[in-house]
């Protein structure tokens, strides 16, 4: 593989990993919270359009109009003078970010309802209650929930007056504000306030929308309003806005043709201003029902005029307030903190900790519609070509380029991306990805990469020492690998559990088999031997003919490490019996001796040949204790260094011994199995046998010889009675005499 071939694939490998993690909830929220947040922040505050204006509901206003600072109690006599006002001033639309749900004093509820009948022009906030009800049977399952939501209409004399209603309810989950509604989801997508208010106020253009669509699709003669006044006093102003919503709506290709004919008209050049209405009232019904709200800045960056300086103007004290031709939006604004009701954050937020008022983010809304800077993220073909391109460029960069060099050249792309896409936001409201590209793509290609490279030029040392793990144990292999000329210094002295094993009926079988059939056969057994010693974490250290020899070495005497090695002989005798009943008639039954101590490990030889082993006692022991297993009948013996302190395993006392060639009596016993799987018979014999063994070690040969017919009654030929059977026999014919006896029974053979 070409280092070419390799930089492609890595590239693709990173490209498909952006790709993958791009439409997980969590990308998409990192999008959102720092991406789009960055691109907002290198943007800066921008000036916002003059076609709104938010006249804002706030603590100072209270203060100056004697009246409390709660909005909820104004006197409704407040709100009726504001619109005389506004009215006057050559409002063009009126909207309310207030509820006036219940009614109040008669007189000031009458003033409000006919100043709102003479300005003919004010939206009133329809109150949205959402509540969650559970579709599963148990209503456990918060996934398993369906969203009622219902609208409340304003106090009936007030929507009766109004020119029409409608919500605006932001999504605040996650818990910075990026979206909202044009229509209303969950409510029966009805049109928001700031869509209200802004086909409201581009009415003028209403009847040429409605002349383009019959120039582009006829067959909507019919459905469209033939006169747009009539229609807005019988159907009113949101039931034909819905109507056109879903003529929009069941035509994806309607809003592109309408458009199309816009452009082809001269009325960009004769009529800019009604050009641009048009245009807005077409990405109004034809675009998202979600959509990117365009901050202009922090709270008040909209043009604001508090309420009590909006009442005068018209006055020579509001000189210089202008709101002629402009859609206006009351509602609780200020520098808000949290705690205040109708308060969200935003991308503007976090450097001061201030929250923007909702009333503000709807005239944002209105104004992102008006002037097409709404913010749109790129399409999803862009997106995914984007990411996996520069997944490739990145990687395969990174692992063509020496490590120091590609550190700058990865610098140097991610200033030019976050560049452009800056520019592209700034200039074209389009949103690229960020945090993608810049803090997940980049990162993978380059550490992967030195990764990558590090991992191929370990690979050749890595084999070399993968060819000494077969033969030496990883410590040593990594001691050899640091320092491969001090050998000896891999010599060291620990506690170790020695476990020898040994395969009867060994050289009758190979006298039957070919060379090559016997290592085929031995390779097998192996297997089977080798997998309880590995997965106990014990240690091959010898093979010689059909023997292993395994160690479990610490530097002090561990009982957890001896039990290790017993439940690996226990696990060997299974495993051994599974491969037997697997090769017949062939069959190899094996003996498994242990024995625990001090004991030195490392590098035994001299000159130019070494090999790694343990020596000491302990190991000739073992083997010794291996070998007992012959005489007595047993499968695996342990000495009582071995078995000393340890829980969980059914083991019987065979007794003291004094093995071939060793001077010290050894007290052995047998490892039958875990105690929690111990059979019943087996438990009976250990118990029975406990008697059989202390009355043989108290001289009482008959009272002994009765205990150890009762065991080999509950388990047949067992091994161990049969061998004090014959002891017993022995010394009821020839007792040994008192003052020699230590029921330490010497043994001959090995």
């Amino acid at each position: 593989m070409t280092r070419t071939f390799k930089a492609l694939a890595w590239g693709s490998v990173v490209g498909f990993i952006g790709l993958a993690f791009s439409f997980t909830h969590t990308a998409r929220g990192f999008e959102e919270d720092l991406g789009l947040a960055l691109l907002f922040n290198l943007r800066g505050v921008q000036q916002s359009p003059t076609e709104a204006v938010v006249v804002s509901i706030d603590r100072d206003s209270s203060e100056i109009l004697k009246i409390p600072d709660n909005p909820d109690k104004w006197p409704r006599s407040v709100h009726a003078k504001l619109v005389d006002t506004l009215t006057r001033a050559g409002a063009k639309a009126i909207t309310f970010d207030v509820h006036f749900i219940e009614p109040k004093t008669k007189g000031e509820d009458r003033l409000f309802q006919q100043a709102i009948r003479r300005a003919g022009n004010v939206v009133l906030a329809d109150a949205m209650r959402a509540k969650d009800l559970p579709t599963s049977s148990n209503g456990n399952d918060a996934s398993d929930t369906a969203t009622i939501v219902k609208l409340t209409k304003p106090f009936e004399p007030f929507a009766q007056a109004a020119t029409g209603t409608a919500p605006f309810v932001l999504p605040r989950i996650p818990f910075k504000v990026n979206q909202y509604w044009t229509f209303q989801q969950g409510a029966g997508d009805v049109p928001t306030f700031p869509i209200v208010a802004l086909q409201l106020y581009g009415w003028e253009a209403l009847g040429d929308l409605i002349q383009l669509m019959k120039q582009v699709a006829p067959a909507y003669a019919e459905k469209v309003p033939g006169n747009v006044e009539r229609e807005r006093i019988t159907r009113g102003l949101v039931g034909m806005i819905r109507d056109l919503r879903d003529l929009f709506e069941g035509d994806p290709m309607l809003a592109e043709r309408v458009r199309e004919a816009l452009d082809r008209s001269d009325l960009s050049e004769t009529d800019g201003h009604r050009y641009r209405l048009l245009k807005a009232l077409i990405n109004l019904y034809g675009g998202e029902t979600s959509r990117y709200i365009n901050f202009y800045g922090p709270p008040g960056t909209v043009t604001t005029i508090p309420y009590h300086q909006a009442l005068k103007i018209g006055t020579k004290s509001g000189a210089g307030l202008d709101v002629k031709g402009k859609a206006v939006f009351v509602g609780l604004s200020e520098v808000l903190l949290a705690e205040r009701k109708d308060s969200f954050y935003t991308v503007f937020s976090q450097g001061n900790g201030v929250f923007i008022g909702g009333v503000e983010i709807a005239a944002s809304a209105f104004l992102n519609i008006l002037d097409d800077t709404t913010i749109v993220p790129i399409s999803m073909s862009a997106h995914i070509w984007l990411l996996l391109c520069w997944g490739i460029l990145v990687g395969g960069l990174c692992l063509l380029l020496p490590v120091s060099m590609a550190a700058g050249v990865m610098v140097g792309l991610a200033g030019l991306y976050l560049a452009v896409a800056a520019y592209q936001f700034q200039s074209y409201q389009q949103w690229y990805p960020v945090v993608l590209p810049l803090l997940v793509e980049l990162p993978i290609g380059f550490v992967g990469a030195v990764l990558w490279n590090y991992v191929e030029s370990e690979r050749e040392r890595k084999n070399i020492r993968n060819a000494f793990g077969l033969y030496l144990p990883n410590d040593v292999v990594d001691h050899l690998a640091k320092d491969m000329a001090n050998i000896k210094g891999t010599t060291q002295v620990v506690y170790g559990t020695c476990l020898f094993t040994d395969a009867g009926d060994y050289t009758a079988l190979s006298e039957k088999m070919t060379p090559k059939e016997l290592s085929d056969f031995l390779g097998r057994y192996f297997e089977a031997l080798f997998q309880p010693v590995r997965k106990h974490g014990g240690l091959i250290v010898d093979l010689k003919g059909d023997s292993i020899l395994a160690i479990w070495k610490e530097s002090h005497d561990d009982p957890a490490l001896r039990k290790r090695a017993c439940l690996a002989a226990l696990e060997m005798s299974e495993s051994v019996a599974r491969f037997n009943q697997s090769v017949a008639p062939y069959n190899l039954p094996t003996r498994i001796g242990l024995h625990a101590g001090e004991l030195t490990i490392g590098a035994v030889g001299a000159m130019d040949h070494y090999e790694y082993r343990p020596t000491g006692d302990v190991v000739n022991t073992a083997s010794r204790v291996e070998g007992f297993n012959k005489y007595v009948g047993t499968q695996i013996a342990v000495s009582n260094e071995v078995i000393q302190g340890l829980d969980g395993l059914l083991t019987r006392q065979l007794g003291t011994f004094r093995l071939k060639g060793k001077g010290k009596p050894l007290g052995l016993h047998e490892l039958m199995s875990r105690s929690a799987q111990a059979e019943e018979a087996r438990r009976e014999t250990c118990i029975v046998f406990a008697e059989g063994l202390m009355a043989f070690q108290n001289r009482c040969w008959g009272e002994a010889r009765a205990a150890f017919l009762r065991c080999i009654d509950v388990t047949e030929n067992d091994g161990p009675s049969q061998f004090y059977l014959t002891l017993c026999d022995q010394y009821l014919k020839t007792p040994p005499s008192e003052e020699s006896w230590d029921a330490v029974v010497t043994l001959e053979k090995k």
